[in-house]
């Protein structure tokens, strides 16, 4: 699912700001920003990130930017101007009237720049963890926001396909009055009544009946969808087991179409596949 999460904190010589974003994906993939001074602490953000989040495709940026003046990069005037009086000679050499650009081409060039290499003061990076685990949380509580609505979803669907299902009742008494009258039909084009075994007739029309009955499909449909129900409402993640579930569900509703017979059933089988397609890519949401 998707979230974001921000949190920053004031350190003695440096504000640090820390971003999350999520996207869903079914894989756990994390990218990483960070500053070269706190690259080395990379693989425990890693660590702390999968702990909180566990899947998803994860953006993480760490921002800083030094408050303290004596800390900010200085300018090695030496190197500069050694650049300069070089580049100078050069264009003097060639004839060339470019002395306003020396400057800005001199401190382009190595060195020209002092780099302090801070180490990472521990009390600081304890704050930092923090800020960290701050964003991962808000980051966590937006999934939960969007989880709640995905859950009213699901169940609302799983509620539509019960109902879907029961109003096929109907229309299997009269399938069964249907299937008789047509099959009286056919005989009495054949103008041999005198030949047909009245007894045989009754018992290969109940074989074809019971062959057409949907009675066990509903039932189990019923059961799967008050278990999908029951580890929907479980505290812990049940992501595959749901997939599990809905794949029998989606058996018994094909099932119960191969054996319909009937228009009216079947237009109550293709309802409860579109519930259940629906379902099925909210389950890409699912832990």
């Amino acid at each position: 699912m998707t979230g974001f999460g921000k949190d920053d904190c004031e350190l003695k010589d440096r504000k640090i700001t820390v971003e999350i974003k999520s996207l869903n994906s079914k894989n756990f993939d994390i990218y990483t920003k960070i500053p070269g001074i706190y690259r080395e602490k990379e693989l425990e953000i890693r660590n702390t990130i999968s702990k909180i989040l566990q899947r998803g495709k994860v953006e993480f940026v760490l921002y800083y930017e030094v408050t303290d003046d004596n800390k900010a990069t200085s300018i090695n005037p030496g190197v500069v101007k050694n650049y300069y009086n070089q580049l100078k000679s050069i264009a003097s050499d060639l004839d060339l009237q470019t002395s306003e650009q020396l400057l800005q081409m001199a401190i382009r060039l190595p060195d020209t720049l002092n780099v302090e290499r801070d180490k990472i003061d521990e009390n600081d990076w304890k704050e930092i963890k923090e800020a960290v685990v701050k964003a991962l949380t808000q980051l966590d509580e937006f999934r939960i926001q969007e989880g709640k609505f995905l859950h009213k979803d699901i169940e609302q669907r799983i509620n539509l396909i019960n109902n879907y299902k029961d109003e096929i009742t109907p229309f299997e008494e009269n399938r069964t009055k249907k299937i008789r009258a047509r099959l009286n039909e056919s005989l009495s084009s054949l103008n041999n009544e005198a030949e047909i075994d009245k007894n045989r007739f009754e018992q290969e029309l109940i074989y074809y009946l019971e062959k057409l009955d949907i009675t066990e499909e509903k039932v189990r449909l019923t059961n799967h969808c008050n278990y999908f129900i029951e580890m929907l409402n479980e505290p812990e993640s049940n992501g595959k087991k749901l997939g599990f579930i809905t794949q029998e569900i989606g058996r018994e509703i094909n099932t119960i179409g191969s054996k319909a017979n009937d228009s009216d059933i079947q237009k109550y089988v293709v309802l409860m596949k579109d519930e259940l397609e629906k379902i099925k890519e909210q389950m890409l949401n699912i832990l």
